[in-house]
């Protein structure tokens, strides 16, 4: 996991023309998205296909259900409660020290990393989108990363978020960010905030791990 420094950045939501600035306390996060592989052993069971590739297919409840089993692996306490009866109600205990996924704010300034352009670095270096990426998926770290060591942050697939995007008008549907190996340049930037359903699997969609900074 990569320490990432107290901070704050500006959410910019073009649906809205709303802008907010979010200040960021100091927090962990996993320069590579989970991979099929990670997946596959927090579960017990085998991945045929190439297990280094990022885990897609997976939506925002196995995502926090794969952060609590994670964390209990590691005697860390988990930082979700999932209640309901097919666990469809969670409760995020902000003091755990165990895995989560990222808050939107977290991911975009940990993806800026001090950048002020819609882009960490020139498309084609850091990222797999649909100029390049074969309309298909790749293993973690093959492209540069941005200034704080963290890979794949826009392109390769696009990642869960913890936030709601807009319970008012979208309900329980969830922030995703980054961009994926399917889409064109212009979804492909730090910015560009979308939304979808927490149940959703895909084939363009994974996430990645965050953590409390120790005190």
């Amino acid at each position: 996991m990569q320490r990432i420094e107290a901070g704050a950045t500006t959410i910019t939501d073009r649906r809205t023309e709303r802008s907010w600035t979010v200040e960021v306390a100091p927090f962990l996060l996993s320069p590579l998205q989970v991979t099929r592989r990670a997946i596959g052993e927090a579960y017990g069971f085998a991945i045929d296909d190439d297990d280094l590739l990022p885990a897609t297919h997976t939506s925002w409840f196995e995502a926090v259900d794969y952060c609590n089993r994670i964390s209990a692996l590691a005697n860390l306490r988990p930082a979700y409660m999932l209640t309901g009866e097919d666990g469809d109600s969670v409760a995020w205990d902000r003091t755990a020290d165990g895995y989560r996924l990222p808050t939107e704010a977290e991911w975009e300034y940990a993806c800026r990393a001090g950048a002020t352009g819609p882009r960490y670095g020139e498309l084609d270096d850091i990222a797999w989108y649909r100029g390049n990426s074969g309309e298909r998926p790749h293993r973690g770290g093959e492209k540069a990363p941005n200034a704080w060591g963290l890979y794949d942050m826009i392109g390769n697939v696009w990642e869960w978020c913890f936030d709601v995007y807009d319970a008012e008008v979208y309900k329980d549907y969830r922030v995703i960010k980054g961009g994926g190996w399917f889409d064109e340049h212009w979804s492909c930037r730090v910015g560009v905030r979308r939304r979808t359903m927490p149940t959703l699997r895909i084939e363009d969609l994974g996430f990645r791990l965050a953590r409390n900074a120790p005190g």
